[in-house]
């Protein structure tokens, strides 16, 4: 009896990178099979004791190789490696993000490379005490047996990455959404923050504002007081030190006036950051606008998740029913091809006899 794919094949490593092939014409030029990077992973297939490097593009394999003790993985730059499958009659070449990805594919390659090796050694002896009843029994059978689980474990694969990438696909939408959402808030904070210093500065200015008009209405009595002191002594034409005091009063109603026009301006420029407070408060309800329309569409999105989940949830146990009637199947061919080889033996034993 076959194990169930699953336990069969199972994933050592996996990155991404862009992949390419030579081109079979110039055996120069390097063909895009990805448009963009996807994942290169290393299985181990315990069935057949063999290691494969498989990589999907979209619904098709781009690379499937089964890796041999003559291939060698070869760094041509920085972020570039390429090796040569005499099976498929190719060059694979493989360009990563950073250094450090491709040294660590390189390194898990020379890894599997001597993986392979022992698991050939060790299965030389295996196959030696095998030869005998390997040439004698039928084919067809075999292959069959073999090969089924490996088409359906491809198959699967294939389907298991589509709805991956398209899950992936939906939470990057939704990440993205979560980002806009998290830029909004900061900037309603932002902005908030400004409305609250922007309304503390008004209310300061607003109560220097009710001190410079004390100060002014003190100014202008003075300037009353002093104005009348200059007309009193005119009045009595005066001479002398009345001239004197007539020069320093008119000084100083001159600096009060200079002041009165400076507190003026000051009151102009308070009353012209009003309109600057009502452009932070439109600022901030189009902000809130903005946040609510994200938030719609976060949950727009985490209703599209949940029937994407629920999508994947039918095809994988659509995908598990369809594993147990193979698993099945698999099982009655096996007692078929036990009891044909009985039949063959007991057939063998006649015709000696």
């Amino acid at each position: 009896m076959f194990p169930h794919h699953r336990e069969r094949e199972q994933p050592i490593f996996s990155t991404r990178a862009h992949v390419f092939q030579i081109d079979p014409s110039t055996k120069r030029n390097w063909i895009p099979a990805s448009k963009h990077a996807v994942n290169v992973s290393f299985f181990f297939d315990s069935g057949r004791n063999v290691y494969r490097i498989i990589s999907v593009g979209g619904t098709k394999a781009i690379i499937n190789c089964i890796v041999t003790l003559s291939m060698t993985f070869t760094k041509t730059s920085q972020k570039f490696g390429q090796w040569a499958d005499s099976r498929a009659n190719t060059v694979y070449g493989l360009g990563f993000a950073t250094e450090q990805q491709l040294h660590q594919f390189s390194e898990k390659f020379k890894e599997v490379k001597d993986a392979a090796r022992l698991a050939r050694e060790k299965s030389q002896d295996k196959e030696l005490a095998n030869t005998a009843l390997s040439i004698a029994a039928p084919q067809s059978p075999p292959v069959m047996c073999v090969n089924g689980p490996e088409d359906k474990l491809f198959r699967s694969q294939s389907a298991d990455i589509t709805l991956s990438s398209e899950k992936e696909r939906i939470k990057k939408m939704l990440s993205e959404g979560s980002i806009c959402e998290m830029n909004l808030e900061v900037e309603l904070f932002t902005l908030q923050d400004s409305n609250s210093k922007l309304v503390a500065a008004l209310h300061e200015a607003n109560a220097n504002v009710e001190q410079w008009k004390k100060q002014l209405l003190a100014y202008q009595g003075e300037t009353e007081r002093l104005r009348e002191q200059v007309a009193d002594l005119e009045a009595h034409g005066g001479h002398g030190p009345s001239d004197l005091l007539k020069d320093e009063l008119t000084q100083s109603l001159e600096e009060l006036e200079a002041l009165l026009k400076a507190k003026d301006e000051e009151i102009h420029i308070l009353q012209s950051k009003k309109s600057d407070y009502h452009e932070i408060e439109r600022e901030r309800d189009q902000a809130m606008h903005r946040l609510r329309e994200v938030e719609v569409r976060n949950s727009e999105l985490e209703r599209r998740i949940q029937k994407t989940e629920q999508n994947l949830s039918n095809s994988l146990e659509d995908r598990d029913r369809m594993d147990t009637e193979l698993q099945r199947a698999i099982e009655i061919l096996d007692i078929k091809i036990f009891d044909l080889n009985d039949l063959r033996q007991s057939l063998v034993k006649l015709m000696d006899k």
